[in-house]
């Protein structure tokens, strides 16, 4: 049966403000405006790569969430399956960042509490939504957010899985939403329902409380849920501008792990998202070609490490460049500057 969609994913939609190049918060006085996500930084580097992606939330019905309805729509983003607030309480999330410089961390300030996505309910789609595609994903952001954005993420979870869809989910654990103890039992009752499972080695240690090395954590988790793709990411951060990342990828259906050479020393401009770009380049390799995980590993890691090089959340890489960036990751010895 064809699918309208390759890709749905329900989180919210946030509007970032940020100093310029290295300004302070505490002192600029201009903040550039940017929308961002963690699952629209999802959906929209699967579309860049190739394929048909939605987002599924709640905005405010005012100018601010016409254009973040507009950024989505830029992003060759599909708007079928955003709802709209018109309340007179509705607002869209809020957070502030600023770069860092060695020695100088980033910084992040959030105001995301009583947003119009803390409204969303089941009842607010159609039941077409559920078979409309082949993989749905969200994150343990979306999760962590309210009640009722947990009881909502549940039970699509439950439908789209219901209707066939494969289900994918990121534990994106963020300490400022929920506790690690909040965090395990929540993620746990729906682990039963997820095929592709995105968990940091950290995450998997201090949150699920895990021990051994990375292969055999990552393992554990399919031995307890029918879990059958585990992607770990491994980021070393040298300083704010320059880190190494990248993955494992265990496939239970064939007990085989993946994985390739880090990109090293990476330039770092913004690395908000790139996280968020491992899992959409991973996504796509499964989606466009599901039998060939180390080619997923490898769009993952070149999606990620692309990203850090670019401002704002959103990725920009099609896949072109990407694979342009993969065949030069794997050549050893002396390249080109630049193709021309």
């Amino acid at each position: 049966m064809n699918k309208s969609f390759d890709l749905l994913a329900l989180g919210e939609v946030l509007l970032r403000l940020s100093p310029p190049s290295n300004e302070r918060l505490v002192r600029g006085e201009t903040l550039q405006k940017q929308v961002g996500g963690a699952e629209l930084n999802v959906v929209s580097g699967v579309s860049l790569l190739g394929l048909r992606t939605g987002i599924i939330s709640k905005l405010p019905s005012n100018d601010i969430g016409t254009y973040a309805k507009n950024r989505i729509r830029f992003c060759g983003v599909s708007d079928d399956y955003l709802v709209y607030d018109d309340s007179h309480d509705a607002r869209l999330g809020v957070y502030y960042y600023e770069n860092g410089a060695y020695p100088r961390k980033p910084g992040i300030v959030y105001d995301r509490m009583y947003t119009s996505i803390n409204k969303i309910a089941v009842s607010d789609f159609e039941e077409e939504l559920f078979a409309s595609t082949r993989c749905f994903h969200t994150s343990g952001i979306t999760l962590a957010l309210s009640s009722q954005c947990r009881k909502t993420a549940v039970e699509m979870m439950k439908r789209f899985k219901e209707a066939g869809a494969l289900i994918s989910f990121d534990v994106n654990f963020r300490g400022n939403l929920w506790t690690g103890n909040e965090a395990r039992e929540c993620i746990e009752e729906i682990l039963p329902y997820v095929d592709i499972f995105f968990c940091s080695e950290d995450t998997a240690r201090l949150t699920f409380l895990k021990e051994g090395d990375a292969k055999s954590i990552m393992k554990s988790f399919t031995e307890t849920y029918p879990i059958s793709i585990v992607a770990s990411t491994q980021r070393i951060v040298h300083s704010p501008k320059v880190h190494t990342f990248g993955s494992v990828i265990y496939d239970a259906r064939k007990n085989t792990f993946y994985e390739e050479e880090p990109y090293r020393n990476i330039e770092v401009v913004d690395r908000i998202g790139s996280g968020d770009a491992y899992v959409s380049g991973v996504l796509y390799g499964l989606l466009s070609k599901p039998d060939d995980c180390q080619r997923a590993l490898e769009i993952g890691n070149a999606t990620s490490a692309v990203k850090n090089t670019i401002p704002g959340d959103l990725p920009s890489s099609d896949l072109r460049e990407i694979e342009t960036v993969i065949k030069a990751h794997k050549t050893i010895g002396p390249q080109l500057e630049m193709e021309r």
